[in-house]
């Protein structure tokens, strides 16, 4: 075993340590000198020697001293995208990294200790009233788990910051370690109470308190880290105690049983930490390989300052480490290749243990790991889901009721799901400049970086337009590699170049819209450059453009910066333009040639050849991407890499945790995406290629009717919007198209809105919000275009459900409608101010609202949102006795009893079972003593169907 210690110029505590997923880089918490303080740092010297000599590579990326008191916790995103970090000045920390501005030496530090790297706080989480000991991303980075002294556990929707999910009150001593189960079903805590709980994520209830093998223990340590395994079958607690010996529970998820533990460290055991890998044994070369049981292995910490390493295969650890530090180690974290170990102490050094596989064993692939977690999960799930169904339904309604109520009255303001949401006022909604919505939605936007000639990062900044619905712009930069002419119909104003380090939210002022905004292509120095651009003029296109006549004065600083520019023209009579929208131009510019003739007269211009509907992204040297949210993975594209027999090549690679392909296309590439099954490519030659997830193409380059606006995947679909504004969807599994070449027109006349953003469901249904606020997405068995959200709509301003919600609807509302209609959504914002609103009014519109929702739910193939409305709709009619539409609810999900040739109903809706959903709906019915008949009659039908 190789040990080493990181340069670390530091003897204060260090309380934690944790590597990116990435494996690039760490980073520590612990005190600073009057604050807490938390470091980036670079992993290459610490895993080789020879970086560590080097004087050019840096060990120090960034240091952050915004906390105000010592820091106990820091953990990295899955997605690697965001560091959460929480101290004793009771904060969490959100930090993501900025575009690089140029060094920037720590304050008050020597000019040696320049940060490499930018990483900013986007986010400050207040709610607790203690210091915070641990934090946790759930899997999937859905929630952010943090736990403090207060005795609070903190469950933040990490998709809408600072949204708090629920607080799990039930610890009455400090609560100092928390961990996810790997399907992020399960949340466990570990406090100085002498109790380990785990809470479900379906309600947020207690699942189990386990408490025997904590019954000796005295609150010694500073933090209680426990761990669950990779396959989900074990949860080790930190501190437990068998024979008045220190020991390392652990606890089995089958029937929560705790027969063993890990023993032998003298002092209590601080943290454990399981491998990110699930193993088998290494075959021996030659030998038949005999079957043996995957394994997992766990490292443990404790106050005696060494370290132990267990397989779950041998009964012995597997290496025991004394001495390793001068004081207690206090966190761990593996690499996510499973062969680095980084341990942390109080005495203010970090160690790296370097294992060989021969000493671990060989890691499962992700079939094999899927397959371990379809065995445990996919049977678990059915048997926890169905016993919780016996116990809810009882056959008489009036005990039923006393039932509901209790457990309203365990958490009432919690279960109504109206707490910090509708209490947070809207300062904490831009921080930084920038908006709090961008953290939720990177998810949509993919940043795409580059590399200016000086070797400086850029990130291309995103237009975003102003949609309080949380959903963003997508990333389109105006700009052609060709000649740019601005048109407009009245004054343009000086045009905002967004700085790259944030994004800008554009006030929206009621009763002022945009000027129109046409780009027109002029040809470069050779004409066939403009094959590309060529295309039927539309239908409602005039050509008053040719007698426009333009002058454009363009005044620009050129520092890598563009402070502003002008653009000042005079136009002849004609009909002001109604089919293009000014779209905030985004910096940085692509460079443009205004051309002007020699005589400098403005109506000597080029005329444009071809007016395009949707703005396209400019052509660039190079830009990465991120794809897909498990795993870091990352698509590059470097374009004119080599020019073969007159032809530039582009190289387009993907890279995921050190596996990596490369393809090379004939053309230059202008926009990519990807999935976790699909990679597709759209090039300058109005080519769209599609490649599988490792790098064999799928189909032969798809020909477009025009340039690619924007370009989408989502599993094994792939959605292209084009510049002549038509859209189109394919099924590349089933080399199907959902959706083919519909155009844009009936969303987009009349109005002067452009697209705004678009995406693509997992379902593979096209979703298009526009400037205007509203949100459609294309329904392909009606071949129509459905409005599913606009922020103008009444009905959403005025409805009141929150006595329909409860404390479990959190998970269900997550999806595409959740997505498109986002903040929108704090039911019943507005009815409380327009208390005038009589109640049948209000009562009416929050019907037609939550009909509204299962209907477009139903449009996006959304399962989980269809299923969460429906519960809500179903509560909305039980509270307002709407007996006639229960009943029609009903029917519809019971369906006939009897076979009949001539009944058309479905068994099931979005793969759910319409039955299934029934005996959901049940008990919701069953808290109302009207409709006790009602509750009666469909428990019986059901009950006949089961006994058939």
């Amino acid at each position: 075993d190789k040990l080493t210690r990181p340069w670390l110029p530091v003897s204060k505590p260090i309380f934690s340590v944790d590597i990116h997923p990435d494996g690039t880089k760490f980073a520590t918490g612990g005190q600073g000198e009057d604050s807490g303080k938390v470091v980036i740092w670079n992993m290459a010297p610490v895993l080789r020697e020879e970086d560590e000599r080097n004087e050019n590579i840096p060990k120090l990326l960034c240091q952050m001293d915004n906390h105000l008191a010592c820091v106990n916790c820091v953990r990295w995103s899955n997605n690697g995208l965001y560091l959460a970090s929480g101290g004793d000045d009771k904060l969490v920390m959100v930090w993501k990294r900025a575009a690089f501005i140029g060094p920037s030496a720590v304050f008050g530090s020597s000019s040696k200790l320049a940060n490499v790297e930018q990483w900013r706080c986007v986010m400050i989480l207040r709610n607790h009233t203690g210091d915070v000991m641990d934090v946790a991303w759930s899997p999937h980075d859905v929630w952010l788990a943090s736990c403090s002294v207060d005795n609070t556990i903190v469950i933040w929707n990490a998709r809408k910051f600072p949204e708090i999910v629920m607080t799990l009150k039930g610890h009455t001593g400090l609560v100092k370690g928390l961990t996810w189960d790997p399907v992020g079903k399960y949340i466990a805590s570990q406090a100085d109470d002498r109790s380990l709980k785990v809470w479900r994520t379906m309600d947020w209830q207690l699942e189990t308190n386990i408490t025997k093998p904590f019954s000796e223990c005295g609150g010694t340590t500073h933090v209680l880290r426990l761990s669950w395994s990779p396959d989900g079958q074990y949860l080790v607690s930190a501190h437990a105690m068998n024979n008045s010996g220190p020991t390392a529970q652990i606890i089995e998820r089958d029937g929560w049983k705790t027969n063993m533990d890990f023993v032998g460290h003298r002092k209590a055991v601080t943290v454990v930490k399981f491998n990110p890998k699930i193993f088998k044994k290494k075959q021996k070369n030659g030998s038949t390989p005999k079957p043996s049981c995957p394994y997992c292995c766990c490292a443990v910490g404790s106050k005696d300052r060494s370290l132990s390493v267990w397989l779950t295969s041998l009964k012995r650890p597997l290496v025991v480490i004394h001495d390793l530090f001068d004081k207690s180690i206090m966190d761990i974290t593996w690499t996510l290749n499973g062969l680095g170990l980084l341990v942390c102490s109080m005495d203010g050094t970090v160690a790296f243990l370097d294992f060989s596989q021969d000493e671990l064993g060989d890691p499962l692939n992700e079939e094999e790991k899927n397959a371990i977690h379809q065995n445990i999960y996919g049977k678990s799930l059915a048997i926890t889901m169905e016993s919780q169904l016996s116990s809810t339904i009882i056959e008489n309604p009036e005990m039923l009721k006393y039932q509901q109520e209790r457990q309203v009255n365990q958490n009432p303001n919690e279960a109504q799901g109206i707490g910090p949401e509708s209490q947070t006022p809207k300062l904490t909604n831009v921080l930084n400049g920038e908006s709090l919505e961008d953290i939720r939605k990177n998810l949509l936007n993919k940043q795409v970086e580059t590399r200016t000639a000086d070797g400086r990062r850029r990130i291309t900044p995103l237009c975003i337009a102003q949609l309080d619905t949380g959903a963003t712009a997508a990333v389109n930069s105006i700009g052609m590699k060709s000649n740019l002419l601005l048109t407009s119909a009245s004054k343009i104003e000086p045009m905002k170049a967004l700085d790259s380090r944030f994004t800008e939210r554009s006030k929206a002022t009621p009763g002022v819209t945009s000027v129109p905004l046409t780009i027109g292509i002029t040809p470069l120095d050779r004409v066939k450059d403009c094959s590309s651009v060529k295309e039927p003029k539309g239908k409602d296109e005039t050509s008053s453009d040719s007698e426009d006549k333009i002058m454009v004065k363009s005044m620009a600083k050129r520092k890598g910066e563009m402070e502003g520019a002008e653009v000042v023209e005079k136009r002849k009579k004609g009909r002001p333009r109604k089919d293009a929208k000014m779209m905030p131009i985004s910096q940085p510019f692509p460079q443009v040639t205004f051309l002007l003739s020699k005589d400098k007269e403005p109506s000597r211009l080029t005329t444009p050849i071809a007016v395009l509907k949707l703005p396209t992204p400019s052509i660039q040297k190079s830009f990465s991407t991120q794809v897909s949210t498990d795993g870091v993975t990352y698509l590059e594209v470097e374009n004119e890499v080599s020019v073969v027999s007159g032809s530039r090549l582009s190289q387009l690679k993907w890279s995921r945790e050190g596996r990596e392909w490369d393809a090379l296309l004939p053309s230059r590439i202008i926009i990519a995406a990807g999935s976790n099954d699909v990679v597709a490519v759209a090039c300058e030659d109005r080519t769209l290629s599609v490649f599988t997830a490792c790098g064999r193409r799928l189909i032969p380059s798809i020909i477009l009717p025009a340039p690619m606006s924007a370009l989408h995947c989502s599993r094994h679909f792939v959605m292209a919007l084009t510049a002549s504004a038509t859209l189109s969807v394919w099924d590349v599994q089933k080399q199907t198209a959902l959706v083919k070449n519909e155009s844009l027109n009936p969303i987009l006349s009349g109005t002067d809105a452009t697209v705004s953003q678009s995406f693509l469901t997992q379902q593979g249904v096209a979703v298009v919000s526009l400037s205007n606020g509203k949100t459609y997405c294309f329904n392909s068995s009606l071949e129509t275009w459905n409005l599913i959200a606009d922020k103008q709509d009444s009905l959403v301003q005025c409805t009141d459900f929150r006595n329909c919600v409860s404390a479990q609807d959190a998970l269900g509302s997550m999806g595409p409608l959740a997505l498109t209609q986002g903040r929108n959504l704090s039911a019943g914002r507005l009815a409380s101010r327009l208390s005038s609103t009589p109640h049948h009014l209000q009562q009416g519109m929050t019907l037609a609202f939550l009909e509204k929702q299962l209907s477009s739910a139903l449009v996006l193939l959304s399962a989980s949102e269809y299923r969460h409305w429906l519960l809500i709709y179903a509560r909305f009619l039980v509270n307002e006795g709407y007996e006639l539409r229960l009943r029609e609810l009903c029917q519809d999900l019971l369906g006939p009893v009897h076979k009949s040739s001539s009944s058309s109903w479905e068994p099931t809706v979005l793969g759910l079972r319409k039955r299934d959903l029934l005996t959901e709906v049940l008990p919701v019915i069953g808290q109302n003593l009207r409709f006790q008949r009602l509750f009666t009659e469909y428990q019986d039908q059901l009950e006949l169907l089961r006994l058939k």
